[in-house]
């Protein structure tokens, strides 16, 4: 992943709605929720959640697709893990790893 690629995943979840709307999405998995539901549960207008949906969309943090009539978001699981990954990159000298507060060699787990 480029460092502009980065920028604009981590650009689109620097606002309140987006990522209020991103954690909703997770919540309800691959299978998608129309976007009425979305707007209700979440007390946003319309226009405003089409706005926010369309950043996300363009960052590659979500996809849409047409059931019926609805139109159902989803979250995009892959982008999330690979701006993980660009972000832990250089995690230990390169090396994927867990955070020192899960990390069984911390100064905090040896006293215990």
């Amino acid at each position: 992943m480029e460092m502009t690629n980065a920028v604009d995943i981590l650009g689109a979840l620097a606002h309140d709605s987006r990522l209020a709307v991103f954690r909703y999405l997770v919540q309800h998995g691959p299978q998608g929720i129309p976007v009425g539901e979305i707007a209700r549960d979440l007390g946003l207008p319309g226009a405003t959640l089409s706005f926010h949906l369309n950043s996300l969309k363009q960052a590659g943090l979500v996809t849409v697709h047409r059931q019926g009539r609805s139109l159902l978001y989803s979250p995009q699981f892959t982008t999330v893990g690979d701006v993980i990954s660009f972000l832990l990159a250089d995690c230990c000298a390169g090396q994927v790893c867990v955070p020192d507060s899960m990390c069984c060699t911390s100064d905090d787990k040896q006293e215990e």
